[in-house]
């Protein structure tokens, strides 16, 4: 159907270059037989158009009127397209061609400039697929999507960190708003009335990747973060807190030193029986990242010290767990999920210290006594 409606278009296109007398006999010829009726079912022509270039582009899309309404392409094909600044129509149609997405690439082209669409695709982000007619493919394209950014949080990065991520994204959202965002108490979490004064959003920022687009604001972001913690952080592994003896903010700040601490995965419960043994006995947790955290921002631009001195275990800070018993203030970093399963459910050791393993794997070594530590030291 579409190869002959291209050749009656094309004696269309023919007629109009013999001149005006041609032009007025194509509009006679269509005033007596309906036509306008019939192109209002197209929609409204672009204002641009004149009398003769309506008719033309009209009657063509006439003839394939059910075209418009059957699949542009295959179903199958799927496609986000970014159309670039000062890219035009034309060649954002032959991209979604190439790709199976309007196979008829001359029946979009038609559809778009008798529509005036065609000025209207702007440089932005489409999600299109083949299975769209060519009047929604048309109509997509002319409202652009927010191009996405995705923020992946890692598990054991602390509030500046985020923010630093943040300032190097493309968006409205600034680390310093994102700063002042989480220090802010939200309302309608489990964990609200637990955190300190002045309150402090550092722990409950689930690590995480977020898509995040131009018209993200920082509260949008900080409660998607909140929100994952939430649904994260089930009814299972509040109980396990409390059967460890712990409120959720406390666990959570247990979780973040743990997360700081170990590096191989399945580590994480043995190192918290360490700390929950030491808090039994009421021994000091000291704990590197509780001074790395009190130490703050490095010179070289790093959040976490490392190597730690013994001057730097003399930092006097609340944070401090080699200066001051029990848990720190609150949490030291956002801990992952497996951190947070470690204290709900950790091993039942006898352990009560624990050092990094001479062989660079980052495995510990994990001891009962001070003296089996000190024989666990490096040579």
């Amino acid at each position: 159907m579409r190869r002959p409606a291209r050749r009656g278009f094309s004696l269309l296109l023919g007629c109009a270059t013999c001149g005006t007398l041609c032009a007025l006999f194509v509009l006679v010829g269509s005033l007596l037989f309906g036509f306008p009726e019939r192109l209002a079912r197209l929609g409204p022509p672009a204002p641009s158009l004149d009398a003769v270039q309506r008719v033309l582009l009209g009657g063509y899309l006439l003839l394939v009127e059910d075209s418009l309404d059957q699949s542009a392409g295959d179903p199958a094909r799927s496609l986000e397209l970014i159309v670039e600044q000062g890219e035009t129509a034309g060649q954002v149609v032959e991209r979604l061609s190439q790709a199976g997405v309007a196979t008829d690439a001359f029946l979009l082209r038609t559809y778009l400039r008798y529509r005036g669409l065609d000025t209207g695709v702007e440089a932005g982000r489409y999600l299109v697929h083949g299975g769209m007619t060519t009047r929604e493919l048309a109509q997509v394209l002319q409202s652009a999507r927010p191009t996405e950014f995705l923020l992946t949080v890692v598990e054991g990065w602390r509030r500046e960190q985020i923010a630093a991520a943040l300032e190097q994204m493309a968006l409205p959202i600034q680390g310093a708003a994102f700063l002042a965002e989480s220090n802010l108490r939200p309302l309608g979490y489990s964990f609200s009335s637990e955190l300190p004064e002045p309150p402090s959003l550092e722990g409950f920022l689930f690590p995480d990747t977020y898509r995040v687009d131009e018209e993200s604001s920082v509260g949008d972001l900080v409660r998607a973060m909140l929100d994952n913690f939430e649904s994260r952080v089930g009814q299972g592994l509040r109980d396990g807190f409390a059967a460890q003896g712990f409120h959720l903010f406390e666990a959570v700040t247990l979780a973040s030193i743990v997360e700081r601490e170990a590096v191989i995965p399945e580590e994480r419960p043995v190192i918290a029986s360490v700390f929950l043994n030491r808090l039994v006995q009421g021994m000091h947790l000291d704990a590197d990242p509780t001074v790395q955290y009190a130490l703050g921002l490095q010179a070289d631009g790093g959040w976490w010290k490392a190597p730690l001195f013994l001057d730097d275990l003399n930092v006097a800070s609340p944070y401090n767990t080699y200066l001051q018993g029990g848990l720190p203030p609150g949490p030291i970093a956002n801990p992952g999920l497996s951190a947070l399963e470690a204290v709900a459910f950790p091993s039942q050791t006898p352990y009560l210290y624990f050092r990094a393993r001479c062989d660079g794997s980052g495995r510990h070594a994990f001891a009962e006594t001070f003296e089996q530590h000190l024989g666990n030291a490096c040579p």
